[in-house]
Formats: C-alpha cells, structure tokens, sequence
C-alpha cells in the first residue's frame, strides 16, 4: 500500500505582502538569487559578456583562500613586492600603497584587496603564490572551470583593461555564492569599512571600503566592486537579513550613484516580494515510518540536505509537501537506507523531490516474535 501524508506548511511571515508589477533595473545586465533555495529571483541578460572589473579580485581572494584552508600558505606568510606590483600603485589605479621591496603579509595582501580594492597589492599576492600574475590567472580560470563558470576567464588578478578578461553576471554570481559558502571566516572581511595600512617610509594609510551598500540600513555584507570606461560601474553585493541572504550582481550601471540606487532596488525587491520556506534541515529528524516486523515498530526518516524554496509572498499558500512510501516499510532496515520521498508542490506542479533516509539500523524479530506479530495482524488488523 503507497501511504501518501500531506503537510501544508502553513508559515507567518513579519512582511507584507506586495508584488511588484513589471519589475526592471536600470543597468545593462544583472541577475539575483536567494542564497539559500538557490532560486533566481530577477535576471536580465544574465549571460552577457561583460569585462568584471574589480569583482575580479573575488577570484583572486578565493585563490588564497582555498590555499590557507589546505595549509599551502599561511595568513602571516609574508611575500616580497616586485616592481610591478609597486608600479600599480604609482599609475592612478586603487592601490595600497605598497613599496618595491617590502614583505607584506597574505593577511595584509587580502585586506588592501577586499577593502582597499588594491590593483598593486592583486599583483603581489598572485606573484608570491604563483611566481608570475600569468600564471596565477591560470590558476583563476581553472578554478572558474572547477565552479562551472561557463563563460568565464580570467587575464589578470586585478581586472584591469585586458579583453580576454571576461565573464557574466551569472558566473560572476557563482564564484561568490562560493566565497560565501566555502570561506565564511574569510567572508567577514568583505564586510570591513575600513583598512588602514602601516606602509613603509609614511604615515599610515586609512581607506575605505568602495562598497555603497554597507552605509545603508540594509543588511549588506558584501562583496565588490568594479569600473573600467568601457565596461562602466558594476557591483556584486549581498545582504544578510534574518538568516536570509540574498546575492545579487549588476554591470553596467551608468554611474556610481545609479550603481548604488539600482542595486538597492534590486535586493529590496527579493526581500519584500518573497520569503524563503525552510522545508527540512540536514540530518534533523523529519518524519516517523511505521516498520512490520522490526525490533521497533517506527524509524525516523530524514534529509541529508538542508532542503528551501523561495516562494512569492502572495502565493506562499500554494506551496504543498507530501511524503510518499510503501509502508510500513518490513524490517530489517539498515542506516541511511533510501525509505521515502519527499515531494515538494508549488501551484500544483513538481518543483522538487528528495530522498528521506532512515535515522538508524532496524533489526528484524525472530522467528517467534514474527508469528506473534503475524496473528495480531490476522486478528485484529493494522494497528
């Protein structure tokens, strides 16, 4: 018999209700997500070539990361600055200020690039991990590949002029879902409004953070970003609200105040036109399965994965969860074993379907127990 149980999820929400009609951003391409569901909430030509700019330097940062996390480099490793590195802060690019010569910091390269946006400081730390800036945007791409950044590679380490430095708002999108998911110690810097580097031979130098959205009452943690004439002004931001978190990446904002304005907009609508559904959490027990024939008459079933939608606010109602399985499930059951199947409905189509597994090891009864078992059914039915 196919047992078919039904819960509505039936959930209050702080916010109002309000869709937004016909809903645009004045830039040339952007997309939004719901970090969480994974639900894209808005693009436009998402997949447009664009030259990144300074969200660039996202992968740069990434790169360092993962080689901290594996114990190739260290955060007090410091490395020394070539005259190229130095150039970049002498020719009108955001820079650090760092000095041919001197050993700085990982730590103290990360942070002139995620705060200070430092073209000069990009160049140090590709040269002390990979020998050569060339080589290092090698590691970038690869590295684009790795994330599935289709349309993505990567020249240099800054994302100054170069055209076979190139990518989307959509791939732009997935290396900084992975920044945040992957390095969230890391991540917490992006969020830092100021940096303050005790250069050599000068007064300490103070700067802050080029992103507009961490001066407003929004939630914003993040992320960078970016201008070349050609490609104009682009920003990947992200905001984090109630345990929400939103990311959203737009390039070719006409100006720094249309940058600021526009990306604003644009999280504010993910935030006020839907709400995130936590349906099941990872390995937290989820729903009880009646067992024949087992030294239990029940298992807990549950999700290896957090499992959300991101539903309209207006429409959060149509949003329907449904466990199906042949049941009770007979005895022996082993740990982990695929028992049921978590369908989740919106507006009456499919939208996703999951395995629920079992909490624990079922033994079977013996022989004697099992006849007992088998009369009670015969005689007084399923109960």
């Amino acid at each position: 018999m196919i047992k078919k149980i039904l819960i509505f999820i039936v959930i209050n929400f702080c916010y109002t209700q309000f869709v937004v009609a016909d809903f645009d951003v004045k830039v040339r391409t952007a997309i939004l997500q719901d970090y969480h569901s994974g639900e894209i909430l808005y693009e436009k030509d998402a997949d447009k070539s664009i030259y990144p700019a300074s969200m660039t330097k996202i992968m740069t940062s990434i790169i360092a990361f993962d080689l901290i996390k594996s114990g190739d480099i260290k955060l007090d490793e410091k490395f020394i600055i070539s005259e190229k590195a130095w150039r970049l802060s002498t020719s009108g690019y955001s820079s650090m200020f760092i000095m041919v010569g001197d050993e700085v910091s990982v730590e103290n390269l990360l942070k002139g690039i995620i705060i200070a946006s430092g073209n000069d400081a990009c160049v140090a730390l590709a040269e002390g991990i990979a020998g050569t800036e060339e080589e290092f945007a090698i590691l970038m791409t690869a590295k684009a590949k790795e994330l599935d950044m289709e349309n993505t590679n990567f020249a240099n380490s800054s994302g100054i002029n170069d055209s076979e430095n190139h990518s989307t708002v959509r791939d732009i999108l997935k290396m900084s879902k992975y920044l945040i998911k992957e390095h969230p110690e890391f991540y917490k810097w992006f969020s830092e409004k100021e940096f303050t580097w005790d250069r050599t031979g000068g007064d300490p130098i103070s700067q802050g953070n080029r992103n507009p959205l961490l001066y407003k009452n929004l939630g914003a943690d993040g992320i960078k970003t970016g201008y070349l004439a050609v490609e104009k002004y682009s920003l990947a931001s992200s905001v984090n609200r109630n345990g929400r978190r939103l990311i959203a990446v737009g390039s070719g904002f006409e100006s720094k105040n249309a940058r600021s304005r526009e990306s604003s907009k644009l999280l504010t609508y993910g935030l006020t036109n839907y709400d995130l559904v936590n349906i099941a959490k990872a390995n937290i027990p989820f729903y009880k399965i009646d067992v024949w024939l087992g030294k239990k008459d029940f298992v807990i079933a549950y999700s290896n994965q957090d499992i959300y939608k991101t539903i309209k606010k207006a429409k959060k109602k149509l949003l329907k969860v449904s466990v199906k399985y042949d049941g009770p499930i007979e005895a022996p059951v082993s740990k982990n074993e695929k028992i049921a199947t978590l369908k989740v409905v919106y507006d009456d189509e499919l939208v996703g379907e999951y395995d629920l597994l079992a909490s624990e090891e079922i033994k079977k009864v013996n022989f004697f127990s099992k006849l007992l078992k088998s009369l009670n059914y015969l005689i007084w039915g399923d109960v």
